[in-house]
């Protein structure tokens, strides 16, 4: 007689990569991106799991009588109602670590185009003007001599300083609590770093603490030849702060990998030439984007088999 295989929902898209190992392991339920949980009762009582690109609300939650795990596909699970979760028992998981150095590089690669202006620059030279118009013109920002701050010093924080040191930035950060592990300086508050420093890195995740926590006054305490960099999530900026900084030039320059409402992007970060925009892709590496979708499905096989899983999130500690 064949063993029964336990049943996930896969609620929207997944990885394919992701979504192959997991009909291969369990009896898949994927919905259609957007959908409502609108399954039978008797499916609903089935399903033991989720693997989710986040997105698991409270209401989902409660209408699965028998769920024990949700793996998200991602570091960043704002998209998840954690705590709801652990007031039912239901055990999350995330994918951290694994695009660590992928998003730290990208990271780079964005600061540098942000003040290199290396991307108009490629397209002076597509469109044919270097040898209509000549040299394409002298960018007025350097990374020579910044002082940059990062907002963040976790897991992908620290593989950004450790990348920075060899520019020869001076670094800053800001978290809650003060680490005595770094060689770093500390800034007591947001207000403090950005006003000590012309180079700002967002690395936070979305909570309500730090909902719009980018604002007029920390733009304008960043400074007129500011950089504001955002790899983190864009529910940390206010959008209208930033383009009238941007517009104004009130900082510099901006770079920025997320934004508010993806992938709707606001029409006056278009209209400024001082933005460098990217389609949230500092973790988007096949190589990279294959490890997360191992890491969601061995999540999964984890609980199910040894009651064991590798990165559970600290909302939801393991109960064997």
């Amino acid at each position: 007689m064949t063993e029964q295989k336990t049943t996930v929902l896969i609620p929207g898209r997944m990885h394919p990569r992701a979504l192959e190992r997991l009909q291969a392991a369990f009896d898949v339920v994927q919905t259609k991106a957007g959908a409502e949980l609108d399954l039978p009762a008797e499916t609903l009582e089935k399903i033991r799991g989720v693997a989710t690109l986040n997105g698991m609300r409270a209401a989902w939650i409660d209408a699965l009588p028998n769920l024990e795990i949700i793996s998200n596909f991602g570091v960043g699970y704002d998209g998840v109602d954690a705590k709801h979760a652990a007031t039912k028992g239901v055990l999350v998981t995330n994918t951290p670590d694994v695009l660590n150095d992928e998003v730290a590089d990208t990271t780079i690669g964005l600061l540098i185009n942000t003040v290199r202006r290396l991307p108009v620059a490629e397209n002076y030279l597509r469109a044919g003007r270097w040898e209509k118009e000549g040299p394409f013109a002298l960018t007025p920002l350097s990374l020579k001599n910044r002082h940059v701050g990062l907002l963040g010093l976790g897991r992908i924080g620290l593989e950004i300083a450790k990348r920075l040191e060899p520019f020869k930035v001076k670094i800053s950060y800001h978290t809650r609590t003060e680490r005595k592990d770094v060689p770093y300086t500390y800034a007591a508050s947001l207000m403090e770093l950005a006003t000590s420093v012309d180079t700002l890195i967002s690395i936070i995740p979305a909570t309500p603490e730090t909902h719009k926590i980018i604002n007029a006054d920390v733009l304008t305490a960043l400074g007129e030849h500011g950089v504001f960099i955002n790899v983190g999530r864009g529910t940390s900026v206010d959008d209208e702060a930033l383009i009238a900084a941007l517009k104004n030039k009130m900082i510099a320059a901006a770079g920025l990998d997320v934004f508010y409402d993806e992938p709707r992007v606001p029409a006056g970060l278009f209209d400024v030439e001082n933005a460098c925009l990217l389609p949230h892709v500092a973790s988007a590496s096949v190589p990279t984007r294959n490890d997360m979708a191992d890491l969601v499905v061995d999540n999964l096989i984890g609980w199910f088999t040894e009651r064991k899983v590798l990165t559970p999130v600290p909302e939801t500690p393991v109960k064997g």
